[in-house]
C-alpha cells in the first residue's frame, strides 16, 4: 500500500471525481490516505446560482473521508477559471470591488464554515502568475476589480474564516526558473506583508522529458527557504511532452513504461529527501482509467500518467517507488 510505505515521509493523496470514487471506493482508501476533489469545491459546482450551493458530493466526501480516516484538501477558492457567470457581474456590466468583496467573503463564510475542520488545507488561491510575460500576476477579473492586493486579502479572509486551516498558495510549472521565481517573489512579498500563508502547492504536471531532477530541486529548496511547508498536489506523468500534438499510441509500451518508471523513482528519491518540508505528495487521479489529461492538451489522447493502469493495477512506476 502505497500509503503505508510512505507513512513515515509525506501523505499520499489522489484526486476523485463522483464517477472514480464510485468506481474506486475501496482501491482508494487502500493506498491513499489523502483526497482532493478535482472540480467538485470549485466555485461553479458549489455555487452555480447566487445564494444557492450544492454540496452534495463534497459531503459525502467527507463521509468517506471520516469512515477510513483519510484527510481532505480544498480545492480552490480563488482561482481565474470554472467560475458562475454571476460573480462578476452587476447586470450587463462588470461588478464593483464593494460588491466582489462582500460576495468574496460570504462565499468564504458558507463554504469554509461548511466544511470546517473535515478540511485540513485549502489551495486559497490558484494559479494568479502571470506565465508569457515580465509581469508578476496573470490578467483575471479578481485582478481588474479588486487590484493587485486581492491575493493578500484572500488569504487574511481565509485565516479569518477557518482558523485553524493551512492555506497554501497553488501553481503549476513551478519548476521553470522564470515562473519559479516569480512564486517565490509573491509569496515572499505575501509573507512579508504578514499574510497568513503556510505552504506552496507544486502542481506536477509533469512528464517523461521535463522538468529535469536538478530544476525540481531548485524548485524544493527555494520554496522552501521562504519557511512555508510544501506539497506537490496534481502529480501526474504523461508519456508526451505537453506541446507534442501526436496522439497515435493506442497502448502504453514497454519501453514508455520504463521510462515512465525510472522517472517516477528519480523523482519521488528527491521527495523522500526533502520529507521535513514536504507534508503531502497528491496524484491529480486515481488510475490510468480516467485523468484530465486525455483530454487536455489534445482531445481524446490516453498519456497514461499514473502509478495504476486503466485496471487499476500496479504499473513498473509504482513498484520503483515502493521498492526503496
Amino acid at each position: 500500500m502505497l500509503k503505508d510505505r510512505y507513512k513515515d515521509y509525506f501523505d499520499i493523496g489522489c484526486a476523485v471525481n463522483e464517477e472514480s470514487l464510485a468506481k474506486h471506493a475501496d482501491f482508494i482508501h487502500h493506498h491513499y490516505n489523502s483526497i482532493t476533489l478535482e472540480n467538485e469545491m470549485k466555485l461553479e459546482k458549489v455555487m452555480p446560482e447566487e445564494g444557492i450551493y450544492n454540496f452534495d458530493f463534497p459531503d459525502k466526501v467527507v463521509e468517506y473521508v471520516k469512515k477510513h480516516s483519510m484527510r481532505l484538501r480544498g480545492h480552490t477558492l480563488v482561482w481565474h477559471n470554472q467560475y458562475p457567470d454571476w460573480l462578476f457581474k452587476e447586470g450587463n456590466r462588470l461588478v464593483s470591488k464593494e460588491t466582489l468583496q462582500l460576495r468574496m467573503k460570504d462565499y468564504f463564510k458558507v463554504i469554509m464554515h461548511h466544511f470546517g475542520n473535515s478540511i485540513y488545507a485549502w489551495d486559497v488561491v490558484n494559479e494568479v502568475i502571470e506565465d508569457k510575460t515580465g509581469k508578476l500576476l496573470r490578467d483575471s477579473p479578481w485582478l481588474e476589480v479588486l487590484g493587485d492586493n486581492f491575493v493578500y486579502d484572500s488569504f487574511v479572509l481565509a485565516h479569518e474564516t477557518q482558523p485553524n486551516a493551512q492555506l497554501f498558495y497553488n501553481d503549476y510549472n513551478e519548476t521553470d526558473p522564470i515562473k519559479r521565481e516569480k512564486i517565490y517573489q509573491l509569496v515572499k512579498g505575501l509573507k512579508e506583508k504578514g499574510a497568513p500563508i503556510h505552504g506552496i502547492g507544486m502542481h506536477g504536471h509533469w512528464n517523461l522529458y521535463g522538468p529535469s531532477i536538478d530544476d525540481i530541486r531548485r524548485a524544493i529548496e527555494l520554496y522552501a527557504s521562504l519557511d512555508v511547508r510544501l506539497q506537490v498536489t496534481e502529480l501526474d506523468m504523461s508519456v508526451y511532452a505537453f506541446d507534442d500534438q501526436r496522439k497515435d499510441l493506442t497502448q502504453m509500451n514497454e519501453k514508455l513504461a520504463t521510462l515512465q518508471a525510472e522517472r517516477y523513482e528519480q523523482i519521488f528519491e528527491v521527495f523522500r529527501e526533502y520529507k521535513d518540508v514536504i507534508d503531502a505528495v497528491t496524484f491529480w487521479a486515481v488510475a490510468d482509467d480516467y485523468t484530465w489529461l486525455d483530454d487536455f492538451p489534445v482531445f481524446g489522447r490516453q498519456n497514461w500518467p499514473t502509478l495504476f493502469d486503466e485496471k487499476a493495477q500496479p504499473k513498473e512506476s509504482y513498484h520503483r517507488i515502493m521498492n526503496f
